[in-house]
This record gives C-alpha cells, sequence and structure tokens, in this order.
C-alpha cells in the first residue's frame, strides 16, 4: 500500500501531527545535545505547561523517539534521551528550528505589511516588508 500525507485516511498524518509539533520540535531539539532530567526541559523549552511537557514526553516516548530512564538514586530520578529513531527527527527538524530563528524578523514584517493592507494604512514603499529591530525579537 503506498502512503501519502494527502490522504484523509492514511495513517502517516497522524505521524505528521506529532512531528510538526511546536513542543515536540524543541524537546526533540533539547534532548538532541544530551539526555536530560524532566526539569531541565521544563527549563529548557521556555513556556511549556507541565500537563503538556508530560503529555509530549510520553506520546514521543510511545511513539519510539524518546527513551525514559528511571535512575535508581535517592530520591529518584527519571532522565529522557533521544532514541536512534529520534536522532533521525532531529535531523529533519534542527533545520527548521534554524530557519524559524533567521526568518523570524521577516515573517513578523510580511505580517505587518499585510494586517496594515488589511487595516488600510498607507505606507511608503520603503516601509513595506521591512524587518523589525532585532531587540523585538
Amino acid at each position: 500500500m503506498r502512503r501519502s500525507v494527502y490522504s484523509a485516511a492514511c495513517p502517516t498524518r497522524e505521524v505528521l501531527d506529532r512531528v510538526a509539533d511546536k513542543w515536540t520540535s524543541l524537546i526533540i531539539g533539547v534532548l538532541a545535545e544530551r539526555p536530560h532530567r524532566y526539569g531541565q526541559i521544563a527549563c529548557a523549552a521556555e513556556g511549556v505547561s507541565p500537563r503538556v511537557l508530560s503529555r509530549t514526553l510520553r506520546e514521543l516516548e510511545r511513539d519510539g523517539l524518546v527513551l525514559r530512564t528511571l535512575i535508581t538514586v535517592a530520591p529518584p530520578a527519571v532522565e529522557y534521551e533521544l532514541t536512534p529513531l529520534g536522532r533521525t527527527l532531529d535531523q529533519v527538524i534542527a533545520p527548521l528550528r534554524t530557519w524559524a530563528e533567521r526568518n523570524v524578523n521577516h515573517i513578523y514584517a510580511a505580517r505587518r505589511t499585510f494586517d496594515d493592507e488589511v487595516a488600510g494604512v498607507d505606507r511608503t514603499p520603503w516601509q513595506r516588508g521591512r524587518p523589525l529591530p532585532s531587540s523585538n525579537r
């Protein structure tokens, strides 16, 4: 059977939903550096709620992308690391994270131009599409 993410019935859509998720991308990036404990992941991926982090880690573990290891110390701890499959995913999404960092100013400039045009704001040609100052990132 040929798989196509464009087919509504194709199970690859479920996989695409997982790997295209913002928190998945950030968590995979954190774990690509080295294994981390839950709290370290939470600090590195600023803004993720405990509920979303727990759910995403569990889903990534279920999908075979993350390995959860119980460390028998006092008190017991849990460490998360990428599996070999998870490392292949990072190879794909690391360039996407880099692209987002490099192009955020262009995206915000395009949004500003679009929003101004929708609102009827008249801007000179040199003002249209100009990136925001780097301090506004």
